[in-house]
């Protein structure tokens, strides 16, 4: 069992356990300690988003690192994804990124990419966590010239938005689209606007005003209703929502309604399929995918592989596989002919592509799939278990798959972040799997002494 990592890096309320300066140090100076290969000088760059406690890990993270014996290569303010492709293209020895993705500004995070721009796995992962708590390295003190330093990458943000561009096609431009964006407050708050601006799209920019505090806060992905009214007050033709670290995306039609990641992979992995550009005929989703996407892609002749919940498990399933399109619900998507982990401006980008190449409205393209009804229920508890093990609640989940014969589905999981247990439901009415996600909460949490819901 991992001690610091969750599903997406170490994540907590900044200057606080595990969030620290102290924890933050430590674990740069581990991470640098495994990252090290051979007697060369060693580098890695560190990237964060527009969080105020960015400052604060950001130099106990460069002086781990650094007294080590190992360079820092500073980039500032840049998307997650921006991350992985500058650690990957200046052939540093790893990436860092400080962010807590979504999350308000309080909480913050670290994760890591390795020299070829992929999250770590569990093992490496663990091997940070002993390095630290066993205190192996603590005597391992370079000094001299073999201390490390830190430079500032300038032009990072242009390398990004260069990177950006080439992904689109080259007989295609943005022209006569007009756009909404909304990048949060967060980490994109430069790149894309400027993206799709010298792409020739019309840009009306929400979010990009951060100050340290607002990331995430009534804007960007979280809140696509703020985008939503923005399209229909300035008649664009869709909304582009990012979240505080830009890897995901979520989009609204030219009508303000909502088409989540379910819905543009279904877009994508159609498109692709016409192409003869899926590998295998094949998506990688996550269990949290709408039934509806396998439907839409059996209908076009392909097919759906699940993983667990979680960008990175998608992306080890797809590079296991040979697959090339994967993603989430969430508006993770991760197209592997272009990044290695997913990339929210470079989402977009694709189904821009499609929209200008298909002529068609992002509201007609998303008619490819039809969703089915999905309610989703958070309980708090005070401690993870297996549910299934209490006979209570695992009645009322067997009584309630029964009743669903078929035609739907109960998925029961806990966050890998927080301690919520997480109660979906799909099925073909949703005030009648609505009453049944809460009977499933209120009898965990009679069952486990949970203190609230949402």
């Amino acid at each position: 069992m991992k001690k610091l990592f969750g599903t997406d890096g170490v994540r907590g309320v900044a200057n606080v356990y595990p969030m620290t300066a102290e924890m933050a140090m430590q674990i740069g100076r581990a991470a640098a300690y495994i990252f090290k290969n051979g007697k060369k000088r060693h580098r890695i760059v560190i990237g964060k988003d527009t969080r105020l406690s960015g400052y604060m890990l950001e130099s106990a993270l460069m002086a781990g690192i650094c007294s080590m014996g190992v360079d820092v290569l500073l980039v500032g303010p840049l998307p997650t994804p921006g991350i992985a492709n500058i650690t990957s293209s200046m052939r540093a020895d790893a990436g860092v990124v400080i962010s807590a993705s979504h999350n308000p500004f309080e909480d913050n995070g670290i994760k890591f990419f390795s020299r070829d721009g992929f999250k770590l796995p569990d093992e490496t992962e663990l091997m940070i966590e002993e390095l630290i708590f066993s205190k192996r390295i603590d005597s391992l003190r370079p000094t001299a010239k073999e201390v490390g330093k830190a430079y500032r990458i300038d032009d990072a943000q242009g390398r990004f938005v260069v990177f950006l561009k080439s992904t689109f096609p080259k007989d295609l431009d943005l022209s006569g689209l007009k756009i909404v964006l909304d990048c949060a407050n967060g980490a994109a708050y430069k790149v894309a606007p400027a993206v799709f601006e010298e792409l020739g799209a019309e840009v009306i920019s929400l979010g990009v005003k951060p100050n340290g505090t607002n990331i995430n806060a009534d804007c960007g992905s979280l809140h696509p209703e703020v985008m939503s009214e923005a399209v229909k007050q300035h008649g664009a033709d869709l909304g582009v929502a990012l979240d505080g670290d830009a890897d995901r995306v979520i989009f609204v039609d030219e009508y303000g309604n909502v088409v989540d990641g379910d819905k543009i992979m279904a877009i994508c992995a159609t498109e692709m399929l016409r192409q003869g550009t899926l590998n295998k005929n094949t998506l990688v989703a996550t269990v949290m995918s709408n039934m509806g996407l396998d439907i839409a892609m059996k209908r076009a002749g392909g097919e759906v592989i699940k993983t667990a919940v979680g960008d990175r498990y998608v992306v080890e399933e797809m590079l296991k596989g040979g697959y090339n399109l994967g993603g989430e619900q969430s508006g993770h998507m991760i197209f592997l002919d272009h990044n290695t982990t997913g990339d929210g401006i470079l989402s977009a980008l694709q189904v821009l592509a499609i929209m200008q190449r298909r002529q068609k409205r992002l509201s007609e393209l998303a008619l490819v799939m039809h969703s089915l009804p999905q309610v989703l229920v958070n309980v708090r508890l005070p401690q993870k278990t297996d549910v299934m093990q209490i006979p209570e609640v695992a009645k009322v989940i067997n009584d309630v798959e029964e009743k669903l014969k078929g035609e739907g589905r109960v998925l029961i999981r806990w966050s890998g972040t927080e301690p919520l247990l997480r109660i979906m439901l799909e099925g073909n009415d949703e005030a009648t799997i609505r009453n049944w996600a809460n009977e499933i909460a209120q009898t965990a949490s009679d069952a486990l002494g949970g203190e609230n819901r949402g």
